[in-house]
């Protein structure tokens, strides 16, 4: 299985890769292949387990590369299927790999599909990671579509204690994601900074860098400054935060890291705002925090709805319409109003019980519904083996 995307545990694609590729390394049935290098750059903190287990992918995903570099190998001869990674417009890299089958990994935000599905003659199947996407792809073509809901690591993501370093007496408040206007950074801010006017023990913990500043340099959305970049070329997060009203004392701005270095950090936190405006799959930080235990306030719309439950978080349901970028479709897209995520923040901040059944059904509930990178690693190759035998 050549899975045709970068791994890396330092964005979310990446972590699709790692994650599917570190399930099956031992896996009697499938044979794991990246379509790119595996640097270890991408996995600054991989511990040695890891490691050892990724060993023989690394090997064979070098040799099948050199290969294909110099035309000796045909992955049709060598029974080699193609998983391509599609972003919107259903374009990806290397998407002239051609396997025994193909297969499309679809995760988009634009709604317009009716000009992009020329891009999806080649695939014998189509996959997606949420219901909204599936939808939309089964009104647009007439291609097989499978959802099969993506994971997070759950022998790192977990509950467990705090460390007791940060100040108890305050209030913790998570935001993750690269700041875009997707994501609704914009609306996190106006929030939390009406709520900060009211607690002055409330802190935003934000977790908002990515390795494409050039994607959130100049968001503005509905806040009143507009996301500037520093002298190194980083998005200057604590200056946004500040310049849009939110006192410096009640803002901790978190350096971009490898994603296994986050789960001590959730587990200091009161609660975690994902509010964005569209999500493909199902919002990767709201999923981690969901599974250490952490009350999630969330968007009702679009991905995000496959994750809203009985008391498993906090959903906000009134969504206004979004007006999106231009040319782009926005069905299904949800605007979450400022003061219900203001109301939201307060019910949290108020009642201690409310959080911690919150915060506890959630993490049973990640569990339950099969939302690890195991479940879907192995749900994802029951898919593909039925592929080779249809």
């Amino acid at each position: 299985m050549l899975l045709n995307w970068q791994a890396s545990s330092n964005f979310g694609w990446g972590l699709l890769g790692f994650g599917i590729a570190l399930q099956w390394a031992s896996d009697p049935d499938i044979q794991p292949l990246m379509g790119f290098a595996l640097e270890a750059g991408e996995f600054p903190c991989m511990d040695p387990v890891r490691a050892m287990a990724l060993g023989p992918t690394v090997f064979a995903s070098q040799q099948l590369l050199a290969g294909l570099e110099t035309g000796q190998v045909d992955l049709r001869d060598r029974n080699i299927l193609v998983m391509d990674a599609l972003s919107n417009g259903f374009q990806g890299p290397h998407l002239e790999r051609r396997g025994i089958h193909n297969v499309g990994r679809c995760v988009f935000e634009d709604s317009q599909l009716d000009g992009a599905r020329s891009g999806l003659a080649k695939y014998d199947s189509l996959l997606c990671a949420s219901n909204w996407n599936a939808a939309l792809l089964r009104a647009h073509c007439d291609k097989p579509v499978t959802m099969i809901h993506e994971g997070i690591d759950h022998t790192q993501f977990c509950p467990g204690p705090k460390t007791g370093f940060l100040d108890p007496g305050r209030f913790y408040v998570f935001s993750g994601g690269k700041i875009e206007f997707r994501k609704a950074h914009d609306l996190v801010v106006l929030a939390f900074r009406e709520f900060a006017a009211r607690h002055d023990d409330a802190v935003l913990v934000a977790a908002w860098h990515s390795r494409w500043p050039q994607v959130s340099a100049g968001f503005q959305g509905r806040s009143r400054a507009a996301v500037g970049r520093t002298a190194q070329g980083e998005v200057d997060v604590r200056r946004w935060v500040v310049d849009n009203g939110i006192p410096p004392s009640q803002f901790i701005e978190l350096p971009r890291m490898p994603n296994c270095l986050l789960p001590p950090v959730l587990r200091e936190m009161d609660c975690a705002v994902q509010v964005s405006r569209c999500e493909p799959c199902t919002n990767l930080p709201a999923k981690e925090a969901m599974a250490c235990g952490i009350p999630v306030i969330l968007a009702d719309n679009t991905g995000t709805r496959d994750l809203v439950d009985t008391e498993n978080c906090v959903p906000l349901r009134s969504q206004g319409v979004v007006a999106g970028p231009p040319g782009w479709g926005t069905e299904g897209w949800g605007e979450t109003s400022v003061e219900d995520l203001i109301a939201a923040l307060e019910q949290l901040y108020t009642d201690t019980q409310y959080r911690k059944r919150v915060g506890a059904r959630a993490a049973e509930w990640i569990v339950a519904h099969r939302r690890t990178w195991r479940d879907h690693a192995a749900a994802l190759k029951q898919h593909l083996l039925g592929l080779f035998n249809s």
